[in-house]
């Protein structure tokens, strides 16, 4: 009965061991995987921080384009009143 308890012992301690083994093989796996999502994030902010700037800089130059526009209208339309 001594040797059936030591196999029972045994079993029940590799059977814990490779439960803890897979739990760790599952935790890296996990950290890992979050790692490289975190990575992706990083990627896709950066990207969007250059987008926006992109934008805006298309927005100053638009308004820059109207502003130089309207300018140009009104001095038209101060000519043609002048004229008439």
């Amino acid at each position: 009965m001594n040797g059936e308890a030591a196999g029972v012992v045994g079993a029940g301690g590799v059977f814990v061991l490779l439960i803890v083994v897979v739990w760790q093989i599952a935790a890296t796996w996990r950290a890992r995987m979050l790692s490289a999502r975190e990575e992706q994030y990083k990627e896709l902010a950066t990207k969007y921080a250059k987008l926006m700037e992109d934008n805006l800089e298309l927005h100053r130059r638009t308004l820059d384009e109207l502003t130089q526009a309207r300018l140009s209208i009104e001095t038209l339309e101060k000519r043609k009143q002048a004229i008439e």
